[in-house]
């Protein structure tokens, strides 16, 4: 297992780094990303998880239940 940080400069290094990331990984952003028009919709429908980085108790759950999530699956 390892973590992927992409610090993105623009919108459209999206598109670089869906083509870079492993297939079985689960992408998690912030969730101010989800109110970003297409962007926010794209990474919705491509099922990003979203966390609240204001909230790190909440952030900490979210991250916590997809890693349970993930080993349950095998992911």
């Amino acid at each position: 297992p390892f973590v992927i940080v992409c610090n993105h400069q623009a919108s459209l290094d999206l598109m670089g780094m869906v083509e870079v990331i492993p297939e079985r990984c689960v992408p998690i952003a912030k969730r101010e990303l989800l109110y970003l028009g297409t962007v926010g919709w794209a990474c919705w429908l491509s099922g990003v998880i979203f966390i609240e980085r204001h909230r790190r108790d909440a952030a900490i759950g979210v991250i916590a239940r997809t890693a349970s999530t993930m080993r349950r699956q095998n992911v």
